[in-house]
């Protein structure tokens, strides 16, 4: 087959790298074509082995890959020199950085909230255990190894998303006493009757992140709506927070976790600023009380 006639056919992934044009490229797919133009010794790392791993990190367009030594820019591909060190396991037939070691190069990139978020979601992947990470890390040394740590003390298991992590930071990092984290509620025969992203069981107070932004059916909506009429019942307070209220407005959403909080008997301390590092909102996000 002629270059033209190949060109016509397929597309190029990487310079000399083609695949049929009705096939998607695939993460997997990119990843493969990308150690195909790579030395030996070359692996995939940070972002594209947190992807691999069912990890969740901020996107990035590039395909990462760290080489033993020196290597020419090739667009698309974020070249990495490898570390001293680093543990490399086989996955799917590709070599990529272990799930622990994944999390150990991101503290190198990635800040605190999205570095728990990606721990989180390991975890919830069965990557590794909490405990396991935090071993891993204890005895890491040099640049952002004090970051890998603290994020490591925040990982927790039973998260179900990304958005559930965040709004445990925007809580932990103001201060506020730490909810926790899929409390189960069953029945006297073991039946799971309620589950509750994140919690204060002795002050009866559920905080909860709607994805949905609105009921997807009737159905649905009733459910909700009987389901609150329960907790109301109980005595038990419901706050349900959604994507708005943890990346425009984080202090109002303060505010109205704080006024939760009191209304339910709990202790309040005065709030920690760090939260606003991590969570800026917009202009106008009025000051949570303190």
């Amino acid at each position: 087959m002629s270059e033209f006639e190949l060109r016509r056919s397929h597309r190029a992934l990487f310079r000399g790298v083609y695949v049929a044009k009705d096939v998607r490229p695939s993460p997997t797919l990119l990843a493969e074509a990308a150690l195909l133009i790579s030395p030996p010794g070359a692996f995939l790392s940070h972002h594209t082995a947190a992807r691999l791993w069912g990890g969740v990190v901020p996107h990035h367009p590039d395909v990462h890959v760290s080489y033993p030594g020196p290597r020419a820019q090739v667009t698309g591909v974020a070249a990495h020199r490898r570390k001293r060190s680093q543990l490399v396991v086989s996955r799917s037939g590709l070599r990529v950085t272990s799930p622990l070691q994944t999390f150990r190069d991101l503290a190198h990139v990635l800040d605190l909230v999205d570095l728990v978020v990606l721990g989180d979601s390991l975890v919830r992947r069965h990557c590794f255990t909490v405990e396991e990470l935090r071993t891993f890390v204890a005895g890491a040394t040099g640049p952002h190894s004090r970051l890998a740590r603290r994020a490591a003390s925040l990982v927790r298991t039973g998260v179900d998303s990304a958005m559930e992590t965040r709004l445990r930071l925007l809580i932990v990092l103001a201060g506020l006493p730490e909810p926790e984290v899929d409390h189960r509620v069953h029945d006297s025969d073991g039946t799971l009757l309620r589950r509750f992203d994140l919690s204060y069981p002795a002050h009866r107070l559920v905080i909860e992140y709607d994805g949905r932004q609105h009921a997807e059916s009737n159905e649905q909506w009733l459910a909700d709506i009987g389901r609150d009429e329960e907790l109301d019942d109980s005595g038990i307070r419901r706050l349900v927070i959604v994507s708005r209220d943890i990346y425009s407005v984080p202090g109002r959403t303060l505010g109205r976790i704080t006024k939760a909080m009191r209304g339910q008997g709990m202790s309040v301390p005065p709030l920690n600023d760090e939260w606003r590092r991590h969570f800026p909102g917009r202009p106008g996000d009025e000051e949570s009380p303190a």
